[in-house]
């Protein structure tokens, strides 16, 4: 690709596991073209994040301040343009609507078996077509009509020496290994059951494990910690609502396992290096599951598929959500105690390994 120093505008607000996935791209771009700002619309959360990204010029936009804050969001664009080229990464109609504001020829989107609410017609190029793959792979592509292929997936996400300094303060480190658990997901339905974190956690604290229980300040949040902590026989270090969302990388960082739904959480530990032992039923973790390790995630979606839409998941178009009342209760606590076990198995010191 020639090298050009005209600037590449992203747009991508948000979840947490959503813009985590968009740092591998910006990697990618930044190694083929290190002169080339990068402009990227994204939501407060997102910015809260990923803020300092080297590199990276971030505009945020509140979906609360609807048409206006999409006008404000353009003049606040105007003075970098015209864009090479806008990456739509994201397909919901709120974000297509804001990408008309945003000042860029080459328009470029997802190809059109992931578009929907009317993203074809925001869009002038479409990322090459590829059936199935992982969120992270779709977003990756977005290099490819910039003649740049990914190849490489990594990750920094900025976090500042008073984050890791925080996080190393949260707990002393006497050689024991450490169980996180991030319990919720911002779709409630994903979400297991607070009894049964409790029994994982008094499996693990049986075998010599610290348990620590993570999450941010949401009443659902507090409610299933607090149900957590209440059910489970054995410690458990409660940081629930304690943290800044620059302070979760390194506090994820410092554990060897995360058991978590599919999150942010989940997405974020992958980055730094955790393994994590995702709970699915209401997603497919070949679709959103940890990017870079999946042998410890427990996997019901096909049996979710069967019963709630009696179809086998492959039968299912890719990315089919199965959000359902007591889907998540497919995953059972044998389901979890083997998985952690398969960790333990591969980790006999509890080790940080690959």
């Amino acid at each position: 690709m020639p090298q050009s120093s005209s600037p590449l505008c992203l747009l991508r607000l948000s979840a947490l596991g959503d813009v985590t996935h968009v740092v591998p791209l910006v990697r990618t771009l930044q190694r083929a073209n290190p002169q080339q700002p990068l402009h990227w619309i994204i939501d407060k959360a997102g910015h809260k994040l990923l803020e300092g990204l080297p590199g990276v010029h971030f505009h945020t936009y509140d979906k609360k301040t609807g048409l206006a804050g999409m006008r404000a969001l353009r003049r606040q664009l105007m003075p970098h343009a015209p864009f090479a080229a806008l990456l739509q990464l994201q397909v919901s109609l709120r974000a297509n609507v804001l990408s008309g504001f945003i000042p860029a020829r080459r328009r470029i989107g997802y190809d059109k078996s992931r578009s929907k609410e009317l993203h074809g017609l925001f869009v002038n190029e479409r990322i090459p077509a590829h059936a199935g793959g992982h969120v992270l792979d779709a977003i990756g592509r977005f290099s490819q009509p910039l003649g740049i292929t990914q190849t490489v997936v990594e990750w920094d996400l900025a976090t500042p020496p008073a984050a890791v300094a925080w996080a190393n303060a949260q707990w002393q480190d006497d050689g024991r290994p450490v169980l996180a658990i991030s319990p919720c997901s911002s779709h409630a339905l994903r979400n297991w059951r607070a009894d049964r974190y409790a029994a994982l956690a008094d499996h693990a604290s049986t075998h010599g494990w610290r348990v620590v229980l993570v999450g941010g300040r949401s009443e659902l949040e507090r409610q299933t910690s607090d149900a957590i902590l209440a059910q489970a026989q054995h410690p458990i270090l409660d940081l629930v609502g304690r943290d800044t969302l620059k302070q979760l990388p390194p506090l994820l960082a410092r554990a060897n396992l995360l058991v978590t739904p599919d999150s942010g959480p989940m997405h974020i530990a992958n980055a730094v290096g955790t393994k994590v032992l995702g709970l699915h039923a209401a997603t497919n973790p070949e679709r959103s599951g940890p990017y870079s390790d999946r042998r410890y995630c427990v996997d019901r979606y096909d049996d979710a598929a069967r019963r709630y839409t009696g179809k086998p998941a492959s039968a299912l178009a890719w990315g089919t959500r199965i959000e359902h009342a007591g889907v998540m209760d497919l995953v059972t606590v044998e389901d979890a105690i083997a998985a952690f076990q398969r960790y333990r198995q591969d980790h006999p010191a509890g080790h940080r390994t690959a």
